[in-house]
């Protein structure tokens, strides 16, 4: 997806957030907005991604504060949060592939833009897909052999879970996170920290930190292991900016709440919808 004239002003709300929560010393700060400012005019075209040009913004901003994890405390704020409101959301949901294709992406709701008692109010809320391919997906998860299952934010991953599970039963399932921190994505120190390690069974990184993810950039390994995928589960908007400009295999499932609206234009769907799509 490419960056409409909204991903500009948005570009510039993540340079002020991140430089904010990487450092309290005011001239450094400005040093690193004003840095990442100069990017991001260098970087911003019709023909960019948002994606790419973020993360190199995040570059900038962790080598001039010599904060390599800025939204560290954000990231600690949405796991406890997340993990309270597991246990009363996944009630709602039972241990089919439908419903637990649904309980992952409620937890799409979680945005570092948003306040966290918003995101608990959405969370609380049935799911209903504007765009809804969830049974062809079961379908050719039921002939597939290797899934790929691209996290999102690190709150997200508790939601994750019981779809992983309940496809490991069917499929070889590996669960993908970022190799280091970038924004509030989730890594593999977080899946420790979270007390999950070894529930997902085998967990790779993308091999680059950049939110979504960039084929270009990524590790040979990733780029292998999503070659010889049958299916690639895909959560949130990041990787539908970055995944949607490949040409269209019906192999990636994006599943995301639509919480901007060059997202959701793109989509077709109105503001805040959540969608599950197969392209």
């Amino acid at each position: 997806m490419k960056v409409s004239l909204e991903c500009y002003d948005c570009l510039g709300r993540l340079i002020c957030q991140a430089a904010r929560l990487a450092t309290s010393d005011e001239p450094l700060r400005q040093k690193a907005v004003e840095k990442a400012r100069d990017v991001l005019n260098q970087e911003f075209s019709g023909e960019q991604i948002s994606i790419a040009i973020a993360t190199k913004l995040h570059k900038v901003i962790r080598e001039i504060t010599g904060n390599p994890d800025p939204y560290r405390i954000v990231k600690e704020d949405e796991l406890r949060v997340a993990g309270e409101l597991f246990s009363n959301v996944k009630v709602q949901y039972k241990n089919t592939i439908n419903d637990c294709i649904k309980l992952a992406t409620v937890a799409n709701a979680i945005d570092f833009f948003r306040s966290l008692d918003a995101v608990a109010e959405d969370m609380q809320r049935p799911v209903k897909f504007t765009i809804d391919d969830s049974q062809q997906f079961e379908a050719k998860l039921k002939k597939a052999s290797k899934v790929l299952y691209l996290a999102d934010n690190v709150g997200e991953i508790y939601f994750d879970l019981p779809l992983v599970k309940r496809m490991r039963q069917l499929v070889d399932v590996k669960y993908v996170v970022k190799p280091l921190p970038v924004q509030n994505d989730a890594t593999v120190e977080d899946v420790k920290e979270a007390g999950l390690e070894g529930e997902f069974g085998v967990v790779i990184t993308t091999g680059v930190a950049s939110p979504g993810v960039i084929l270009d950039w990524a590790s040979e390994q990733f780029r292998e292991e999503f070659e010889a995928a049958d299916l690639v589960f895909a959560k949130g908007m990041g990787h539908y900016e970055s995944l949607s400009e490949l040409p269209g295999q019906g192999k990636v499932f994006y599943c995301l709440m639509a919480k901007c609206r060059p997202v959701a234009n793109s989509l077709g769907v109105p503001l805040n919808s959540y969608v599950a799509m197969l392209r």
